[in-house]
């Protein structure tokens, strides 16, 4: 493991594992590089593939620093870490594997530095995309700021807090991280993208939702579903691996 500093005050922690052409993982909301991607056995397949592993901790998260600064977590702050992060490694251009936020911030990748992707897998979103608006976001960060999850009643809010406090997370971090400033684009504004997509979303993930509109967004973008896995269970499925190493295999 291994830091980048990106600022004074922020150090991106990163790992490099395997040899072969590179792939970077981006991880998930209240997750970390080893809990989304090392311990259900990405690392293990991707490398068995003949591919180099870049997993980096997102800003708050992991390893990596956890400002309490809400400008630190605009959603192009955090893609831009990608592309710094490939820039300090020496790779021109990299694949791109993002799942949940992970997704959210390979979306942000694709469209401001295209020229840095290669392939681009989108997984663990969907219509949340488009779906998830400010009043939602800021009952989660409610809940991740409540002095006890008991008073957490809102379904969804409390799963996030409970899901956060599994990890021992920074929960003021994560609170800041889901209000971020963020950008969304519809199919005009991703339009000039010519970077091949691959959506893989489970087929009972109701954080998620269906693909449909992130699928006709992205020019050319294929689509796997996980027959039968949720948003929590679709990360370690061999049916996703399977779908990512032939994708990523197509010249």
């Amino acid at each position: 493991m291994a830091f980048l500093k990106v600022s004074e005050s922020i150090q991106i922690a990163y790992e490099v594992v395997g040899e072969g052409a590179p792939i970077v993982l981006v991880h998930g909301f209240a997750s970390s590089r080893l809990t989304n991607w090392r311990s259900p056995g990405w690392y293990g397949a991707l490398t068995a593939a003949g591919r180099q592993v870049i997993a980096l901790d997102v800003r708050g998260h992991g390893e990596s620093s956890k400002p309490h600064r809400q400008s630190d977590y605009d959603e192009g702050e955090l893609a831009l870490d990608v592309v710094r992060l490939l820039d300090h490694l020496g790779h021109a251009k990299a694949d791109v594997m993002g799942y949940s936020m992970g997704g959210f911030i390979t979306m942000r990748v694709l469209h401001d530095f295209q020229g840095r992707v290669r392939r681009a897998v989108i997984a663990g979103l969907g219509d949340n995309y488009y779906g998830r608006g400010v009043v939602e976001s800021e009952a989660i960060a409610a809940a991740l700021r409540a002095d006890d999850a008991a008073t957490v009643t809102d379904a969804v809010p409390r799963q996030f807090r409970l899901f956060a406090e599994q990890g021992r997370n920074d929960l003021e971090a994560l609170a800041l991280c889901m209000t971020r400033a963020r950008l969304v684009f519809d199919a005009a504004a991703l339009g000039h993208l010519r970077v091949p997509a691959l959506i893989v979303v489970g087929e009972k993930d109701t954080i998620t939702g269906g693909p449909a509109m992130l699928a006709r967004a992205i020019p050319g973008a294929q689509v796997t579903i996980i027959a039968g896995r949720d948003h929590m269970s679709t990360v370690g499925d061999k049916v996703f691996k399977t779908a990512v190493l032939e994708f990523l295999g197509r010249d």
